[in-house]
């Protein structure tokens, strides 16, 4: 690095993306704030918990190799079970939902990343096409060379109530916090939604979690032991349209409609959008079932994919000098795998730009690049809903051969691009 003062990174969200893109600015010896309107860190990752599905494996094995290991160490060492396969999906882990937080929490306190809860990051201030400062919800404003929106596409509020069935208290805790505000926007980058297909824009979040205590003996036990539990249910009793709302679209086939499909991640999370409680508890052993994210989860999922920002394949902005976007904000990207992907990237080359150094793409021989390509091409014009795990991207990495689960197949990949160790600085732990 070339520059004699240190690179300040502001980055905005404090889901997998932004402590993605946090971790990777530190480690290229950046100051670094990362802003979370809420108390907890990780977004949709508190309630996710699927990791090394299908293309998913390639990328993640990707990043380790190009020297971006701490996140998914985290989820590796927090995992309840592994190598799982059911409908569509092979070799995937389940992480923990209950305790990968206090882990990634702990990770950034002794990285030196300054973290700042309970407050959104509200307006910002402009001299041309370059940001200044971002001003917060209490008026501190706060400055620095180069920012990251990591605020993702979920919300606020009026969008669940528009587009979807209205706040179902997920995840998001609009109502305790506020809504997510949008600092693209607010910095005057245009922006797009995805679209259903009746032309609905937005998407559904693509499953809920139920309380596994609720849930039959027998039920719970396969949970524990296995990891997984596939329940058929009656045709009267199948959920409508569920191939269909989801953002998810690796789920988008008949086995989830036919059956109830469950996952140990802490809590059994349920594979499919909303269910109503009444048909719920009409499914055996679900007699006594409980949502435990959304808490409405009868009623509906919270909306996602509804505001997208401009962006180059550096993550950069379309239209302003010096921000950089990440996770669904960056496109119709779906997956907490793709949310660290394009975090690490946009840390990355927040710094880079501050030190006027060349900034990274990833080359379409990688599958991290290829679906960062497809996704801001194909994805976007096509409206579709991209993940490495399945979808159309995953299609397209299987028909060029980037789909690989040889662990030394993808490192020779990595190094024939020089990108072997790119991310891998070493900082002092505080």
């Amino acid at each position: 690095m070339g520059g004699l003062l240190m690179s300040k990174v502001v980055v905005i969200g404090g889901g997998w993306a932004g402590c993605a893109a946090a971790i990777s600015a530190r480690k290229l010896g950046a100051e670094v704030k990362l802003l979370e309107r809420t108390d907890m860190l990780l977004g949709t990752g508190l309630v996710g918990g699927i990791m090394r599905n299908n293309g998913r494996f390639t990328a993640t094995e990707e990043m380790i190799a190009m020297g971006a290991t701490e996140l998914f160490e985290v989820c590796d060492l927090n995992s309840l079970h592994t190598d799982i396969e059911f409908f569509g999906h092979k070799h995937a882990s389940f992480y923990n939902v209950s305790v990968v937080e206090g882990k990634v929490r702990s990770l950034l306190h002794k990285m030196g990343i300054k973290t700042i809860f309970n407050m959104r990051g509200k307006a910002v201030t402009k001299r041309g096409n370059k940001i200044i400062s971002v001003s917060l919800d209490d008026g501190t404003e706060i400055n620095g060379d180069t920012y990251v929106d990591a605020t993702g596409t979920a919300g606020p509020m009026n969008n669940c109530k528009t587009l979807g069935n209205g706040c179902v208290m997920c995840i998001y805790r609009c109502p305790t916090f506020g809504g997510r505000i949008s600092i693209s926007e607010k910095a005057g980058v245009s922006e797009y939604f995805t679209q259903r297909e009746d032309g609905t824009n937005g998407a559904f979040s693509g499953s809920c979690k139920i309380v596994k205590e609720s849930l039959a003996v027998d039920i719970q036990e396969k949970l524990e032991q296995a990891g997984l539990c596939i329940i058929p249910v009656t045709p009267e009793l199948q959920k409508e349209n569920v191939l269909s709302m989801k953002a998810c679209q690796q789920y988008a086939r008949k086995e989830y409609q036919e059956n109830i499909v469950l996952i140990n991640c802490g809590h059994a999370k349920m594979m499919s959008p909303y269910y109503p409680l009444s048909v719920l508890r009409m499914v055996p052993g679900f007699e006594s079932a409980r949502y435990a994210d959304p808490l409405a989860g009868g009623v509906g999922n919270s909306i996602r994919l509804s505001q997208i920002a401009e962006i180059e394949p550096t993550m950069l902005a379309k239209g302003v000098e010096n921000l950089f976007c990440a996770g669904e904000k960056a496109g119709p990207f779906v997956g907490h795998t793709e949310a660290i992907v394009t975090g690490t990237l946009a840390g990355f080359n927040g710094v880079k730009l501050s030190e006027k150094e060349k900034l990274l793409t990833f080359p379409t021989s990688l599958a991290v690049g290829e679906g960062i390509s497809y996704t801001l091409n194909e994805g976007k014009s096509e409206g579709k809903k991209c993940t490495f795990s399945g979808s159309s991207l995953f299609e397209n990495l299987q028909e060029k051969n980037l789909y690989t689960t040889e662990k030394d197949k993808i490192v020779q990949r990595v190094k024939k691009e020089k990108l072997d160790n790119v991310f891998n600085h070493k900082i002092m732990m505080t």
